[in-house]
């Protein structure tokens, strides 16, 4: 199905004709017409199946600009999900004059209330700003008509769950609710249970939660040999840009200094960097001017980086959503990607876990290991010898 398909407002239509929006993705085929008729929905998608266009282009179709007040409030984890989320509703509302606003702790409480107080049609904002702001302004809410919680799984992993349920309890009046998650934890699914009416589940990419587009690499190494490992894939395989996840900021530290040797445009990016630097490594990124990217998992939750074409494990990943999540910054949009992931002997047990969870066909750089026979490893219950003693804090 094409956009111009769409009963939606001729300037909005040329709008996605400027950004290069044709034809819709399965989860925004299957969720427009339930959002515009005010239905609360619980997604479940492939990452990169273009959900933020799923949910703005509905909002900005819904707004009523003989409202002067926010009409749908988006929830997001993240101020870099936050900026991307705001960037692609203005470029879907440029040719209207629908007004998209993003707030975000770092910046200016004033700015951002003056702003609001001037007009602002669709806010995007994280838990701890938007709380600021109901509690020390006279920002309103009482005119939303959409709720929108993104990554709601992430929520609940940075601990956002009771500010998600107080800035909900501020919601008193009717409104639809839109969930959209990766994965389904217990909590999400009861927060969904309390807060949502009635709602319409859509699950796409069932049996297939990894995209379709993209290949699954493994490469068995060392631990000793990982970084000469990477070193000889990435001479081989040439990606035009690459994102390798690292499970610390010390690791990631480490293996940038390394590539900074090989690779002079390499870039490392983690939460300790500063907002302001963090905003323009991610622009600098989309724009290519960045070709090897070393990030924490800080980068692995939402981001849309369109053009990057591999994805690698630098460090395994911690868990199964971990595994797709990272894997997730590529192949979005139905385009091709590679997600190469390192593992050494001891990372066999939880490599069976992500191959059978997230249902994805391997293809082995080297010999294949045998999965079929391995056990949990267990925890180490050795005991200190009677020799141990533990060291002594230093003297101030």
């Amino acid at each position: 199905m094409k956009f111009t398909d769409l009963n939606l407002k001729p300037r909005i239509l040329a709008a996605l004709s400027d950004i290069q929006y044709l034809n819709l993705t399965p989860v925004q085929e299957k969720t427009f017409p339930h959002i515009l008729a005010g239905t609360d929905i619980i997604v479940r998608a492939e990452t990169g199946s273009g959900k933020t266009a799923a949910c703005a282009v509905p909002l900005v179709q819904m707004v009523d600009k003989s409202l002067k007040a926010i009409q749908a409030l988006i929830l997001v984890p993240t101020r870099e999900l936050a900026l991307q989320y705001v960037n692609e509703i203005a470029d879907i509302a440029r040719r209207t004059n629908v007004k998209p606003f993003v707030v975000y702790g770092g910046f200016s409480m004033q700015i951002q209330n003056s702003k609001i107080r001037h007009g602002v049609d669709i806010l995007v904002a994280t838990p701890g700003r938007l709380i600021d702001l109901l509690h020390n302004t006279s920002i309103s809410l009482s005119n939303v008509r959409t709720f929108v919680l993104d990554e709601a799984d992430e929520m609940l992993n940075m601990g956002f769950i009771t500010d998600v349920e107080f800035i909900i309890s501020c919601l008193i009046h009717d409104h639809q609710t839109l969930l959209f998650s990766a994965t389904m934890p217990k909590e999400v699914e009861r927060l969904a249970r309390k807060y949502l009416k009635d709602p319409l589940t859509i699950y796409l990419g069932a049996g297939q939660t990894a995209p379709q587009s993209l290949q699954h690499h493994f490469l068995q190494t060392q631990t000793k040999h990982r970084l000469e490992s990477l070193l000889k894939y990435l001479d081989q395989a040439k990606p035009s840009q690459a994102i390798i996840f690292c499970n610390s900021r010390r690791s990631a530290e480490k293996l940038h200094s390394h590539l900074k040797k090989k690779f002079p445009s390499a870039e490392l990016i983690h939460g300790g960097i500063d907002q302001s630097r963090r905003t323009s490594l991610f622009n600098r990124f989309r724009k290519m001017e960045i070709k090897v990217m070393v990030a924490t998992d800080l980068a692995s939750r939402g981001l849309d980086f369109t053009h990057a074409t591999h994805v690698i494990n630098y460090d395994f990943p911690a868990n199964t959503d971990a595994y797709t999540h990272r894997t997730g910054r590529t192949a979005r949009m139905g385009r091709k990607g590679i997600a190469l992931t390192l593992f050494t002997k001891g990372d066999l047990y939880n490599l069976r876990a992500v191959i059978n969870t997230n249902r994805i066909k391997p293809i082995w750089q080297g010999p294949e290991p045998d999965l079929d026979n391995i056990r949990r490893p267990r925890k180490s219950s050795r005991r200190p010898s009677r020799n141990y003693r533990p060291k002594r804090k230093p003297r101030r």
